[in-house]
């Protein structure tokens, strides 16, 4: 049979990782507060970390910011999340210390089994490094690794690991050169 069947998809084994009552209440909170125009970081942080993200000190995330269960994200020190920012995050997110996620960027943890006539999901966790910079409008897929001061360039796409102190352009993304921060 080389078909797909989406009236066959079945995600019971999916885990969400809270009640739905606690992801109702964090949709509506983030619809509110998170997502919103409003300006300032401290009561985004504060929200993510009541309904039980991980998120250091000093962490700036800009408005309309957009993360699917704040329970599965884990921010470092220092970390910037820009504007428009989504963390399509069904599995674990980790944003490293010093690590900036440009405006527009999309980090996608989810997928499908395009080989299977179920289409099953599939999700794998993403880790962003220590360091790194995610350009603005770029997207990482599941199972991505961000190695320690990889930069992702504006616009560019990555389904692959980036190694440390490299730079990265295009889609799919291609090592350009080494990164080499001065001071």
């Amino acid at each position: 049979m080389n078909k797909q069947r989406l009236d066959l998809f079945d995600n019971r084994d999916f885990r969400r990782g809270r009640p739905a009552w606690v992801e109702l209440l964090w949709i509506i909170i983030q619809a509110l507060l998170i997502s919103s125009w409003v300006p300032g970081s401290l009561h985004r942080v504060a929200l993510l970390k009541f309904f039980g993200a991980k998120v250091g000190a000093g962490v700036v995330i800009k408005p309309r910011v957009k993360i699917k269960f704040p329970w599965k994200l884990c921010v470092g020190n220092h970390a910037w999340i820009g504007e428009n920012v989504w963390i399509d995050n069904l599995a674990p997110v980790s944003i490293g210390h010093h690590a900036c996620v440009s405006q527009d960027a999309y980090l996608c943890t989810g997928s499908h089994n395009w080989s299977a006539v179920e289409f099953d999901l599939v999700v794998k966790p993403i880790d962003v490094g220590d360091s790194t910079w995610v350009g603005a409008r770029a997207t990482v897929g599941p199972g991505v690794t961000i190695g320690k001061g990889a930069v992702l360039g504006l616009g560019s796409t990555t389904s692959k690991d980036l190694k440390p102190w490299t730079i990265y352009l295009g889609a799919p993304a291609q090592p350009v050169k080494e990164r080499i921060v001065n001071g």
